[in-house]
C-alpha cells in the first residue's frame, strides 16, 4: 500500500475539488485566517534520533499547536509517551466525539487549526460525526488516529476499522502513513491542506509499528502537493462585471455565507456594504459577519429567516453571493428561488458555483480579495456616475420590516417562554460573548434573539445539523479563548448526548456556561409532528419535565460543574446574573420552559420562500403586485 495522492483520490467531489483547488505559498495561506497564520513561522531543526511517535509529536511543535483533543488507546499509545513532555497540552476528553467537536469549537473561535486524536477502531470511528460536521462547515480540522499495525491491516485485527475509507467522502483528504520517515511532511501538508483554500478537516491515520519505529526527525519538511493551487485573487473581467451589474440594479441584494468569515473579510463587507446602500442578508453560518443592529441588514434568510430577507431575496434583480453555497435551508424549493434574479456567485471553491443555482457571473477567488475588488471596481463605476436610486427598493424592505419584525407570543398557559430566556440572555451577557448552540428550536431562537455585532461571536453545527455539537464546542472555544466568556445554549435532547464533556471542564478548568432551554421534548421534531403529523407526538417526550430524568442539576453537580435552576420569568436576569459571577467553575443553568413554542417565521421544508407563514396561520401580506 502506498500513500494516498489527492489525485488517486479524486473520485469523490470535494476531494477532487481539494486536488484542482490551489497551491497557496505560506503567507497567502496566512490570508485565510483571521486569527493566526496558516502556517507558523519556519524554525529548522538539527535533525534527532527520535521514534516516529516523538516525530509526530516534535511535528505538532514545530507546527505551532498549544492543544489536542483527544483519548488513548492500544493503537495511539505510543504517541501518548512522548506527548507526556511536550509543550502541547492535551485534554482528556471522555468520548471522541467530544475531542472532535472540541477541535471543531477550537477552530472556528479562534482561525487556527483544532487537532483531535483518538485510537483505531471505535475510537476512530467516533470521530466520524465531528469529521462530517466539520466537513459540511468547512472548518479546518486535523484528525489523528492510530491505526493496527502494517501487518495485520486488512485482516481484521482487534480495533481494526478503515477510517481512510469510511471518512473519504467526509474530508477534505486524509492519509495513511507508512513510514516514521515521512510523518513530518503528511502533517505539515495536513495542515497546509486543511488550513488553506476552503478549509476543511484532514485526516491522519498512523499504524502502531510506524509510530514505535526508530526514525530521525527534521523541519522543515518539503510538501509534496502537485495539483493544489487555490484561486485566491478573482479574475478582474468578471470583478468589473460584477461592479457594472451592482451599478445598474433595482432590487440588488449582498447574500453573505460563512465563506466571508473564513477569509477574514469582515471588515471590506462593511465597507462594500456602505459603499453601495446594497441590503444585506447573512447566513446561519455567517451571523456576526455583519453586525445585526446595522440599518443594512435584513437579517438571516431561509427556513427560518426574516420576512425581510425572504422576500429580498425572491424579488431581487441582482444577487451578489459571497462565500454562500445556495444551500436548500437557504433557497428553500430551488427552481421558485430568486426567480427574476441576476447571480454574481464568487466563492474559493469552484465547484460550488453553479451547483445548485445557476451562477451568470462566476467569480472564484478567496472572499477578501474578492471583495476588496469589488470595492475597487464599484468605486470607479459611482466616480464615472454609474449607480442607481435604491430609494424605492429600501421603501419596501423597510416596510416589510417594520410590519414583520422577529417576536414572539407569551406562552397561554403561563409557562417560562423559551424566546425570553434566550433574549436577555443576549442582552444581560453582552456582544462580546461566544454563543454556542446545539441544533433544533433552541439554534433557531438563539439565531433570531441574540444580536451578533462582531465576527467569531456564533459557533453552530450549521450543515450537518448535529446534536451534541455545543458543549464540547464551547469547551473548545474556551480553550481557544480563555479570557472571553462562552455561553452555549443548548437543548435538552442536545444536552444529554455530550454533556459528559463537563466533567472534562470541570476537571481542565474550563469555566464554560451552559443554558440548557429544557421543554421537556425534542423541540423541532415536536414542532414538525404538530404541523404536518396531526399532532401525533410519537417519541419526542424525552421525560425531563414530566419525570425530572435526569434532574440536571443534580447532573451538573456529579459532574463537577455548579447547577441552577430557572422556571419563571422573574428569575430569569438574577440566574444569568449569578452565573456570570462563577469563574472557575463550569456552569449549567436548566431553564424550565414551555413545550408548546414554536420557531416562526417558518418555511416548510420542499415549499417556496413565497410561501413563508410568519406564524402560525399567519402569511404575510405583500403589495398586491409582489404576491
Amino acid at each position: 500500500m502506498t500513500r494516498p495522492t489527492p489525485e488517486t483520490l479524486a473520485h469523490t467531489a470535494r476531494r477532487a475539488r481539494a486536488a484542482a483547488e490551489p497551491a497557496a505559498d505560506v503567507d497567502q495561506a496566512a490570508a485565510r485566517t483571521p486569527a493566526s497564520p496558516a502556517t507558523p513561522a519556519v524554525r529548522p531543526t538539527a535533525p534527532a534520533q527520535v521514534s516516529g511517535a516523538g516525530s509526530l509529536v516534535r511535528s505538532l511543535e514545530a507546527l505551532g499547536v498549544d492543544v489536542v483533543f483527544g483519548i488513548p488507546g492500544g493503537a495511539i499509545l505510543p504517541a501518548y509517551d512522548p506527548l507526556y513532555d511536550s509543550s502541547v497540552r492535551h485534554i482528556l476528553v471522555r468520548h471522541e466525539q467530544g475531542a472532535g467537536h472540541a477541535a471543531t469549537g477550537y477552530a472556528q473561535a479562534t482561525g487556527k487549526v483544532g487537532v483531535c486524536i483518538a485510537t483505531s477502531g471505535p475510537g476512530a470511528t467516533n470521530l466520524v460525526t465531528p469529521i462530517a460536521d466539520a466537513y459540511m462547515d468547512s472548518v479546518a480540522m486535523v484528525a489523528i488516529t492510530g491505526q493496527v499495525a502494517r501487518a495485520s491491516i486488512g485482516t481484521d485485527a482487534f480495533q481494526e476499522a478503515d477510517i481512510q475509507g469510511i471518512t473519504l467522502p467526509i474530508t477534505k483528504h486524509n492519509f495513511l502513513v507508512q513510514t516514521a520517515e515521512e510523518i513530518p511532511q503528511v502533517l505539515a501538508e495536513a495542515f497546509h491542506l486543511a488550513s488553506t483554500g476552503r478549509p476543511g478537516p484532514v485526516l491522519v491515520d498512523i499504524p502502531k509499528d510506524v509510530l514505535q519505529a526508530p526514525t530521525t526527525f527534521t523541519w522543515p519538511p518539503t510538501l509534496d502537493l502537485p495539483g493544489y493551487r487555490p484561486t485566491l485573487h478573482p479574475h478582474g473581467k468578471q470583478i468589473r462585471e460584477a461592479a457594472r451589474l451592482m451599478a445598474a440594479a433595482r432590487r440588488p441584494v449582498l447574500y453573505v455565507g460563512g465563506g466571508v468569515l473564513k477569509a477574514g473579510a469582515t471588515d471590506g463587507l462593511r465597507r462594500l456594504a456602505e459603499l453601495t446602500g446594497i441590503p444585506v442578508v447573512t447566513t446561519l453560518m455567517a451571523l456576526g459577519a455583519f453586525p445585526d443592529s446595522h440599518q443594512q441588514h435584513l437579517g438571516m434568510p431561509g427556513m427560518h429567516g426574516t420576512v425581510a430577507a425572504n422576500y429580498g431575496l425572491q424579488k431581487a434583480d441582482l444577487i451578489v453571493a459571497l462565500g454562500a453555497r445556495f444551500d436548500d435551508r437557504v433557497t428553500g424549493k430551488l427552481d421558485s428561488f430568486a426567480p427574476d434574479a441576476t447571480v454574481v456567485h464568487a466563492d474559493i471553491d469552484p465547484a460550488e458555483i453553479g451547483k445548485n443555482r445557476h451562477a451568470d457571473v462566476p467569480i472564484v477567488g478567496d472572499a477578501r480579495h474578492v471583495i476588496d475588488e469589488l470595492i475597487a471596481a464599484v468605486t470607479v463605476e459611482r466616480s464615472a456616475g454609474r449607480g442607481t436610486d435604491l430609494g424605492d427598493w429600501w421603501t419596501q424592505l423597510d416596510d416589510l420590516r417594520n410590519r414583520y419584525p422577529l417576536g414572539y407570543e407569551e406562552p397561554a398557559d403561563g409557562t417560562l417562554s423559551p424566546q425570553y430566556v434566550i433574549k436577555r440572555l443576549g442582552e444581560i451577557v453582552g456582544s462580546d460573548a461566544i454563543f454556542v448552540a446545539g441544533v433544533g428550536q433552541h439554534q433557531m431562537w438563539a439565531s433570531q434573539f441574540i444580536s451578533y455585532e462582531k465576527p467569531y461571536t456564533w459557533l453552530n453545527s450549521g450543515g450537518l445539523g448535529t446534536m451534541g455539537y455545543a458543549v464540547p464546542a464551547a469547551m473548545g472555544a474556551k480553550v481557544g479563548k480563555p479570557d472571553t466568556v462562552v455561553w452555549a445554549v443548548d437543548g435538552d435532547g442536545c444536552f444529554q448526548m455530550t454533556n459528559q464533556e463537563l466533567a472534562t471542564c470541570a476537571l481542565e478548568g474550563i469555566p464554560v456556561k451552559i443554558a440548557v432551554i429544557n421543554n421537556g421534548n425534542l423541540g423541532m421534531v415536536r414542532q414538525w409532528q404538530t404541523l404536518f403529523y396531526d399532532e401525533r407526538y410519537s417519541n419526542t417526550e424525552l421525560g425531563t419535565h414530566k419525570h425530572r430524568i435526569p434532574d440536571f442539576v443534580k447532573l451538573a453537580e456529579a459532574l463537577g460543574c455548579v447547577g441552577l435552576r430557572c422556571e419563571n420569568a422573574a428569575d430569569v436576569d438574577k440566574t444569568i446574573a449569578a452565573a456570570m459571577e462563577i469563574n472557575d467553575a463550569p456552569v449549567v443553568i436548566d431553564f424550565v420552559v414551555g413545550k408548546d413554542a414554536m420557531v416562526w417565521p417558518m418555511v416548510a421544508a420542499g415549499t417556496s420562500n413565497d410561501e413563508i407563514m410568519f406564524a402560525r396561520g399567519v402569511r404575510p401580506v405583500f403589495d398586491e403586485d409582489d404576491i
